[in-house]
């Protein structure tokens, strides 16, 4: 995985300063911006963990703007929201909508790399997870409709039999699907099937069809 990069946006030149400073100290990567549409027309798809630390009060786009967009856009870098003393209950509504902390100016330099650090964590497991997702998703792609239907089958707890007569094919058909559709999406168990179909919240949903 690539090194982690903590964005710091905040309109206060001598805050992005000292933050850049403090975490240049312990080697993590830093990009500063002092707006937050500045940051939102920099900041593309990534795979790299890390973190950003928001001012939540700026010029233009506040911090819970800045959230909501990258919530929109699934970014997948934990929100870290700065915040001034009178700005508690914003804090406290950025934290209802996901942020994943906050943290008071002045702040305590070692409670803000405790926090940024585990972030960072938090976004390698964010990161995998939607790597995870995707690569599902594409061995879904690969399944024929009737792979699918089986699938969807399986999934609803049938038995081979049960299968065959709801699909009106013989039960030897539907071992050949079940086996080839085991094959495409690499689960070596029933069990390895439904963490699979978990991860992409299959489980439950109406089935999608597709030709093939």
């Amino acid at each position: 995985m690539a090194e982690p990069i903590v964005y710091i946006v905040d309109d206060d030149e001598a805050v992005r300063g000292a933050i850049e400073w403090l975490l240049g100290t312990v080697g993590l990567q830093v990009h500063t911006f002092g707006s937050g549409q500045e940051f939102l027309d920099s900041l593309g798809a990534t795979d790299a963990p890390g973190c950003i630390v928001l001012d939540v009060r700026m010029p233009g786009k506040g911090g819970l703007e800045i959230q909501a967009e990258l919530k929109a856009r699934d970014c997948p870098l934990p929100v870290i929201i700065l915040t001034g003393h009178g700005d508690a209950p914003m804090a406290a509504r950025a934290i209802k909508d996901g942020a994943f902390d906050f943290i008071e100016k002045p702040f305590n330099n070692q409670a803000l790399l405790d926090i940024i650090q585990k972030a960072i964590h938090e976004s390698e497991s964010l990161i995998e997870a939607r790597r995870q997702r995707y690569e599902v998703s594409r061995r879904l792609q690969s399944l024929s409709e009737r792979e699918r239907q089986v699938l969807d089958l399986i999934l609803k707890g049938k038995s081979n039999q049960e299968m065959a007569g709801e699909l009106n094919i013989s039960r030897r058909t539907v071992e050949v699907h079940r086996a080839n559709l085991m094959e495409k999406m690499a689960a070596g168990s029933i069990a390895e099937l439904m963490r699979a179909a978990f991860a992409v919240n299959l489980i439950g949903q109406s089935p999608h069809r597709r030709r093939g």
